[in-house]
């Protein structure tokens, strides 16, 4: 004896109405038994009821699978509480604490005073009496490089709905010779000692302020801004240490005088590899 052909449908039914049927055949094999499955939208009746989406099996009762009214916005009712009403407030500001506004505030300034002193460094070494142009230039790229990061801390403080204070710089020197150590590397002691050196402490210190920076937002559960500080300045802030330090232990080894000066001459042409 023949069996059955298998049929599959889709079915959209409401508990009050007939159902309306979308059937199509089902490509099975040795089936003894009629199969069908179907996803039921119930409609809504004027005394209401709960929307039920559910997958029938056979000729067996529904098995809800899901279930709950759509009712557009009502997640956002406390989101749209939180919008404010007042003109100084931002409406961008999303789960920003003001402990992450102030950390970044407080980094916004460090940028700063490295890229004074950095600017310091550069006016010195373009002296006509010191007259190391590679260094000059080298450190007013630093000085340049800091002011970008400021400017991206900003326009980060901005998108969040922070706001930006800042505050005051301190006054860089202005002589970067080192008496103590003068016998080291003669006239030219700064370069070696002073000058390179402090630029080293300082990338050091930026560094160990951006790790603050990136633990506060951790503390905060503020995913975003932790990605940013990791992403846009952690990485590219240990290449800065490894390259200065490289610099330091490079003229440790060239001495004073000549090698100074074919040291600058190789930062000037921008053939020193670190």
């Amino acid at each position: 004896m023949p069996l059955p052909a298998p049929t599959s449908r889709f079915s959209i039914s409401s508990p009050s109405h007939s159902p309306s049927v979308l059937s199509f055949p089902a490509a099975a094999d040795r089936l003894s038994v009629p199969l069908h499955s179907e996803l039921r939208f119930p409609r809504r009746s004027s005394k209401g009821g709960a929307l039920v989406i559910s997958m029938a099996s056979g000729e067996s009762e529904s098995l809800p699978i899901y279930g709950g009214v759509f009712r557009p916005f009502e997640e956002i009712k406390q989101e749209l509480a939180l919008v404010p009403s007042g003109p100084d407030k931002s409406l961008a500001r999303q789960k920003y604490s003001d402990m992450c506004e102030v950390a970044l505030n407080e980094q916004i300034n460090v940028e700063y005073n490295v890229s004074y002193v950095y600017h310091a460094m550069f006016a010195y070494f373009d002296r006509d009496n010191i007259a190391l142009t590679g260094f000059a230039n080298f450190f007013e790229e630093s000085s340049d490089e800091k002011r970008d990061h400021v400017v991206n801390l900003m326009e980060y403080q901005n998108k969040r709905g922070g706001r930006v204070k800042l505050q005051s710089i301190l006054m860089p020197l202005s002589e970067y010779d080192h008496p103590e150590k003068e016998d080291a590397l003669h006239v030219n002691n700064f370069v070696r000692f002073a000058a390179m050196e402090l630029a080293l402490s300082l990338e050091k210190l930026t560094n160990e302020k951006l790790l603050n920076l990136h633990r506060v937002a951790q503390q905060c559960h503020d995913a975003q801004l932790a990605d940013f500080i990791d992403s846009d300045f952690l990485r590219k802030q240990v290449g800065d240490i490894e390259k200065i330090s490289e610099y330091v232990a490079q003229l440790r080894r060239v001495g004073k005088g000549y090698g100074v000066w074919h040291f600058d001459q190789m930062l000037l042409q921008k053939k020193v590899v670190a």
